[in-house]
Parts: C-alpha cells; sequence; structure tokens
C-alpha cells in the first residue's frame, strides 16, 4: 500500500521541481522514486542507516530526510541535490507523505478493526484501547446493514456500496463472503426503523434498477457503542435468514420487525413438533387444500373480517361461512374467534419453519 501512495507523489514532486526524487525503506530498499526503474533497487549509493534520528542528512550528492509515525523512523526521502532547495523539498516532501500514510492507515486499520468487531475476533477488552489508538469515536450511534446479493451482473456491488457512502471516517463498507457486503452506518439519535427501511431501500433500488443486481438486505437494531456492532450485525444475519422463510415477498428485512417469527426461529424442533401434535388432530393441517389454506392467508389479512374478506377473495359471504366452518371441523379452531386464530397462525408459520433447514436440533 505504501508503494503505491509514495509512487504517484513522488511521480507529481519530479514534475514539480525537476529533481529526481524517490523513498527508501528501513532496509534501505527502493519503494518509489521518480526513476521508476530504480523501485526495488538496493545498493551502496542509496544504503543508510535511519537509526534513531529525523534530521536531514546529505550523502552522494542526495538530501535525504527520515520520516514516519513512529520514534524511529520508517522510511526516507531524497531529493536529488546538496543545497538548501534540496533540504527545502525533502523537508516537505517527508510531511507530506507523513501525513498521506497516516491517513489511509488510519482508514485501512479502522475498517478492519470494525470488521473483526463484527466478526467477534477482538477481545471485548481490547476494543477500548484499540478505538483510542486509531482516534476512534466508539461512543455514537451505529445500526449494522447486511447486503446479500441474490444474483448479480458484471457490476461489483460493493464498489457501488462504497460509491453511496463515501464517506469513510463515518461509514465502513466491507465484504464478509463473496456474497454478503457489511454496511455499518453512522446515524442520528433520533433515527428509527422507518429511516433505515427506506435507506436500504434505496440501496436495493440502486443496485437493481441501475446495476441489475438483486439483494435482500437484513438491519441489525441500532447501537451505541462498538462493542455492540457484533450483537447488531447476527441481528442482521438473522433478519435475512429468517425473512427468507416468513417474508419471502420481502427484500427488506429489519430484526425489530421480525415479530412471532423472531421467537419461532429460536425454538428447537422438538418442541415445535410437540406444539403442532398438541393443536392440531393428527393430519388435520395436512388435509387443508391449497385453496383453503390461501382462504386462510386472506382472512388473517383482513383482520379476521369476514365481509372485507369475501369481497376480496370475490366470493358470497356465505360460501366464505361454510369455508371457515369447514377449517373448524376437521381441525378444532375457530378462526372467527381471536383465540383461535393466534393459534392456528402460529402454528402455520411453526410448520412453515420446520420445513426449511433453518431449524435447530
Amino acid at each position: 500500500m505504501s508503494n503505491r501512495l509514495f509512487q504517484g507523489v513522488v511521480c507529481q514532486m519530479y514534475e514539480a521541481i525537476g529533481r529526481a526524487v524517490g523513498v527508501i525503506d528501513e532496509n534501505a530498499t527502493i519503494i518509489a522514486c521518480s526513476e521508476e526503474t530504480q523501485v526495488g533497487a538496493s545498493c551502496d549509493f542509496f544504503s543508510i542507516e535511519l537509526g534513531e534520528s529525523h534530521d536531514i542528512f546529505i550523502r552522494d550528492g542526495f538530501t535525504y530526510k527520515p520520516f514516519g509515525v513512529h520514534v524511529n523512523p520508517d522510511f526516507a526521502v531524497f531529493v536529488e541535490g546538496a543545497d538548501d532547495t534540496a533540504s527545502k523539498y525533502a523537508s516537505v516532501l517527508a510531511i507530506s507523505l507523513t501525513g498521506i500514510k497516516q491517513y489511509y492507515d488510519e482508514k485501512y486499520d479502522r475498517n478492519n478493526f470494525i470488521k473483526n468487531i463484527i466478526l467477534d475476533n477482538v477481545l471485548p477488552g481490547d476494543i477500548g484501547i484499540k478505538s483510542r489508538e486509531l482516534h476512534f469515536n466508539a461512543d455514537i450511534d451505529r445500526v449494522v446493514f447486511l447486503i446479500n446479493i441474490v444474483s448479480a451482473a458484471d457490476v461489483s456491488a460493493y464498489e457501488v456500496i462504497q460509491n453511496l457512502f463515501p464517506d469513510k471516517n463515518k461509514d465502513f463498507v466491507f465484504n464478509i463472503t463473496e456474497n454478503d457486503i457489511v454496511l455499518v452506518k453512522e446515524i442520528k439519535s433520533s433515527t428509527d426503523i422507518r429511516d433505515l427501511e427506506k435507506l436500504a431501500r434505496s440501496i436495493s433500488d440502486t443496485l437493481s434498477g441501475e446495476f441489475f443486481t438483486r439483494v435482500n438486505v437484513g438491519i441489525g437494531t441500532p447501537i451505541t457503542g462498538i462493542k455492540e456492532l457484533a450483537r447488531s450485525f447476527k441481528e442482521a444475519q438473522m433478519a435475512i435468514e429468517v425473512g427468507k422463510v416468513f417474508d419471502t415477498d420481502k427484500n427488506i428485512v429489519s430484526y425489530n420487525n421480525l415479530g412471532i417469527a423472531r421467537l419461532i426461529y429460536h425454538l428447537p424442533t422438538t418442541l415445535c413438533d410437540t406444539f403442532l401434535r398438541e393443536v392440531f388432530k393428527k393430519g388435520s393441517i395436512e388435509s387443508l387444500d391449497h385453496e383453503t389454506l390461501f382462504t386462510i392467508q386472506r382472512f388473517f389479512e383482513n383482520n379476521l373480517n369476514v365481509s372485507e374478506t369475501s369481497r376480496k377473495l370475490f366470493v358470497h359471504r356465505n360460501t366464505l361461512v361454510y369455508r371457515l366452518d369447514k377449517i373448524k371441523k376437521l381441525t378444532g379452531l375457530d378462526l372467527r374467534e381471536f383465540d383461535h386464530a393466534i393459534i392456528f397462525k402460529i402454528a402455520l408459520m411453526v410448520k412453515k419453519y420446520l420445513s426449511t433447514d433453518l431449524v435447530k436440533f
């Protein structure tokens, strides 16, 4: 990373001053030079002992200025010439390169720092220490978005999301798998779940509308303090997993809106089986045909209102009543009664959960 950063600045400096310039590391290897053929070379002409001094010195017609962010210098810049002008050029270049190196190192380290916290690779006691080392504001509100790529075109979704959130001091974007991208977003304390879902929708719409990339987005709960980022990330993961089972028509799923589905997700399969056996007569739920199940779904969506449901289904009210009576006869549950409807709704969700590979044994 340092070599590429330094090379660009060195070339611009050469064009500005017309003197050969370059950078060597502590092993006296040239890592950047206006004469690009010299990059990677190591010879007596450039050989120096950096030691502990950051003072300018002259050797073999070149002016050297050691620099770095540590007590012992990590690098030295050299400028052709042994005059005062060469010394000034060397000092200016050393200051510029130190600032650039520190900026990029902090950005790179911060991103990895956040990634390691997300993946539980940092001990809790080390988080505060590392935050202070990186001058990182650890006590502000953030939230984790997990963007799962369902289908992609030839564009990099990672780069698109990076461009959508260019402030690298506030927002962090990184891959955790080939198809999973994490966005850690700084938010205001007043931000609510609707704002987060709107932001997630804009990400999804941008990727699908402009780059033909379909994604699912999971949203964790907002947290204060980076120690809680791992929890928000796990919640975003759960939101996507549970959403694939219970909200198949949605590609934006928030952990806070999972409701009963979140509870069912944590149940062991043995308990789910026991619940279904206790609620239904043997085989009764399997005896319901597709039309009946569709009717039940619409009845729930219309808040157990018989008239409204019959109107939406384009059937006579008596036809719907007949179907509900049939369900009661088969299952023992009258969906027109609120308590029975709740039990039936949960049972359908449990059965759907058991038919997936998310069950916990």
